[in-house]
Formats: C-alpha cells, structure tokens, sequence
C-alpha cells in the first residue's frame, strides 16, 4: 500500500534540493530520517517534515508494520520562479530570480 505527501511552493532552488532527496531515494524511512537529521543543508529539515507527513498518511490508510516502510519514489520538480528586482550603480537594475520546488515522496512496503 502507497502512501503519499507532496509539498509545493517551498522557497527552496531545486537543484539544491535534489542533492538531499538522492541521498534518502530507496532507503527505509529510519535510514532516511537519520541521514536527514545529521545533513547540515536546509532541504534536510524540509524533506525530513515531508517523510514524517508522509508515514503518518501511511498510518491513516492502515498499514499494518510502518517499521517496513521504504522511499520507494522521492522527486523534486520546478516551480515557479519569484523574479525581483535590485537597484545597482548608474541608475540600472539587474534581476534576482527567487526558484521554488514542488517535493514528492511515495512511500511503499518493503
């Protein structure tokens, strides 16, 4: 039995965020909590709250052992990107792209 949590909007770029997410894809969800306890980068937390979502969803749906619980899937796609702007010398402006990400994670039984 699936279980899913999906966060979107996160003020977060996504290539950082895949750095963190590959480490935790196939991992059992004790695994993936340690390891996201002790990484020292903000996706960590961001994706260690979404795995805890996650379990409790699985929790929700009944499943019966969620010490057997495994990322089966783990994605972080674009989001829209905040654009802003920033007064430089001379009268000029030069844009601040501000990225966001959409964080998936499917949980399976092993």
């Amino acid at each position: 039995m699936e279980a899913r949590a999906k966060l979107s909007y996160v003020r977060l770029s996504p290539r950082k965020a895949r750095l963190v997410v590959d480490m935790v894809r196939g991992k059992g969800v004790q695994d993936a909590l340690n390891i996201l306890k002790f990484s020292s980068q903000k996706a960590a937390g961001i994706v260690s709250k979404l795995v805890l979502s996650a379990v409790a969803n699985a929790e929700q749906k009944g499943v019966s052992d969620v010490d057997q619980l495994v990322v089966k899937a783990i994605t972080v796609d674009q989001g829209p990107v905040l654009r802003r702007f920033m007064p430089r010398a001379q009268g000029r402006a030069t844009r601040i792209r501000k990225p966001t990400s959409h964080i998936c994670v499917v949980l399976d039984e092993k």
